[in-house]
């Protein structure tokens, strides 16, 4: 009994000795590794490869983050952004999937790019590399769910000012739209049972609207744009003399629906064979992502029918929605084809959801975050972080408030999740240089040169997003339009720094810590 109330003062879970909660050698076998990084089988093995798939493409979301992207996009590029920015993004996403996909297997934990960071790092600065990964990918992690929820906020509303012409959208009525989406797509993630079967349902469920908008849109529209329009057509109503900037930055819109792709890695300690099945899971998302954002994207420019300009300047501030309806030319139809839009938002807002819960219990696990002890438990009955969830979900509310603050901060929240997120990406990666890709444990996935290759485009493309995507959306800039993701890194840096000088430095679970807990680990696990 004292070597448990060991362990859980120290944050780290107990194996499960149940029959129920072993499965046969893989998962044995998968315990004895989880020993060795120095933690222990807290959450059950549920997942398999394709409902780790399902999250990880239903919080990527592809074509879905297009739909959404298009209310700034359509401004800063028009066509020709979008169907060479998503290729281009394609492409990086690739090499940013393959260097996760090399450490997931190598290091598969739910911990992901932190863990990786910590145990990569040279010892004197594991402890700081990995807790500023750790805030950085959890704060990217907030800001998606973010972007998501004020996505649907801002569809549900449109679709509602298109039933009602005579209705004014207010920015208070999407706020509210937005803090019921974030309610609603909490209780999905309450109870652990029902998640794999969610994931799953919810990759079927886009695939299918998927299929259904890019049928049904071009097949009813009366009219079809000429190639030229779609293939080389650039559109500037940023406000920028030159189209170069306008172009990088309207980049910010096919990037987002490419974010994220860490998400299965943090699903390690729920699937069997983890070092497999994640890079399986992340390499999928990518092709699956692009192959649905490309052809839709295509398949909707082509429907355009009438002045393309009347879709960026609609009253339901929605254009894919009004899209619908000038293809359409009925508002019962336009609202049903949105609705398969919602409907897959509602299931990448429930998949954001179980990716930031896991993130701040696994970070809270090795005491990363103020309150780990509340946050690092796992319900019994449940068998979810329910307290890192909440926690997640009530924070997501407050930044909602952003919103009311200034029309872009939607951009601004986009902006966020891409760049801390690839800031996450990169600090792992930066050690795994110094430290030599040859001089740790390769695991079945693992690309030689080209993973090589991967890593230096993932730290270039960081750099690049770090810089050029602050830059302001529209000239000339004023508090209405002004990007304000400035002001967002410089509230999560001193957030961190604080917190490090305060608590973190003294609390956070060090490399030589976890080293030593894992002797003892490894000792209590048997291999049946």
């Amino acid at each position: 009994m004292a070597t448990i109330d060991h362990e859980k003062d120290l944050g780290i879970a107990r194996v499960p000795s149940s029959e129920n909660d072993m499965d046969g050698k893989s998962l044995d076998a998968d315990a004895l590794k989880l020993a060795e990084m120095g933690y222990t089988q807290d959450m059950k093995r549920n997942f398999s490869v394709w409902s780790v798939l399902g999250v990880g493409f239903s919080l990527t979301n592809s074509w879905f983050g297009i739909s959404a992207a298009l209310v700034t996009g359509i401004n800063s590029g028009g066509p020709l952004l979008i169907i060479y920015g998503i290729i281009l993004i394609a492409l990086i996403s690739t090499c940013v999937g393959i260097s996760l996909s090399e450490l997931a297997s190598a290091l598969p934990n739910a911990g992901g790019q932190y863990f990786w960071a910590n145990e990569l790092a040279p010892r004197k600065y594991a402890n700081f590399a990995g807790y500023l990964t750790g805030w950085m990918a959890w704060a990217g992690a907030i800001f998606t769910s973010a972007s998501v929820a004020l996505a649907l906020g801002a569809a549900l509303v449109g679709c509602w000012q298109l039933g009602h012409p005579d209705y004014v959208i207010q920015t208070w009525h999407t706020f509210l739209a937005y803090q019921v989406v974030n309610i609603f797509c909490f209780f999905f993630n309450c109870y652990g049972k029902i998640l794999p079967a969610v994931a799953s349902s919810t990759l079927y469920i886009s695939l299918l609207s998927f299929a259904a908008i890019l049928i049904t849109v071009p097949a009813v529209a009366p009219t079809h744009q000429h190639a030229q329009f779609v293939f080389a057509t650039f559109i500037n109503n940023t406000g920028w003399s030159s189209g170069g900037v306008a172009f990088i930055v309207g980049l910010v819109n096919t990037n987002w629906p490419f974010a994220c792709l860490d998400c299965a890695t943090h699903m390690a300690e729920e699937v069997h064979r983890p070092e497999r099945m994640i890079p399986i899971a992340i390499m999928g998302t990518v092709a699956i992502g692009f192959v649905t954002s490309w052809f839709y994207s295509i398949s909707m420019f082509f429907s355009i029918v009438g002045d393309f300009a009347e879709i960026g300047a609609t009253p339901t501030y929605v254009p894919i929605l009004q899209l619908f309806y000038n293809a359409l030319s009925n508002t019962a139809g336009a609202i049903v084809l949105e609705a398969l839009i919602i409907a897959t938002g509602l299931g990448c807002m429930i998949a954001s959801h179980t990716w930031q819960s896991r993130l701040c219990w696994s970070f809270a696990r090795d005491r990363g975050l103020p309150g780990w002890k509340f946050l690092s438990k796992v319900h019994p009955t449940l068998d979810v972080p329910i307290q890192a969830h909440f926690v997640s979900c009530v924070i997501v509310a407050a930044v909602g408030c952003l919103y009311l603050g200034s029309y872009t901060a939607f951009n601004s929240m986009v902006t966020a999740c891409i760049v801390l997120l690839y800031i996450s990406y990169a600090i792992p990666i930066i050690c795994l240089l110094i430290k030599g890709r040859n001089n740790i444990k390769h695991g079945p996935f693992w690309m030689g040169p080209l993973g090589l290759f991967s890593n230096y485009v993932l730290l270039l493309w960081t750099l690049f997003t770090l810089v050029m995507f602050s830059f302001p959306y529209a000239m000339p800039v004023e508090p209405g339009n002004m990007n304000y993701v400035s002001a967002v890194y410089f509230v999560v840096v001193l957030i961190i720094v604080v917190d490090w000088f305060v608590r973190g430095r003294k609390s956070y679970r060090s490399q030589d810590n976890r080293h030593a807990e894992a002797e003892m680990l490894q000792n209590e696990v048997v291999i049946r």
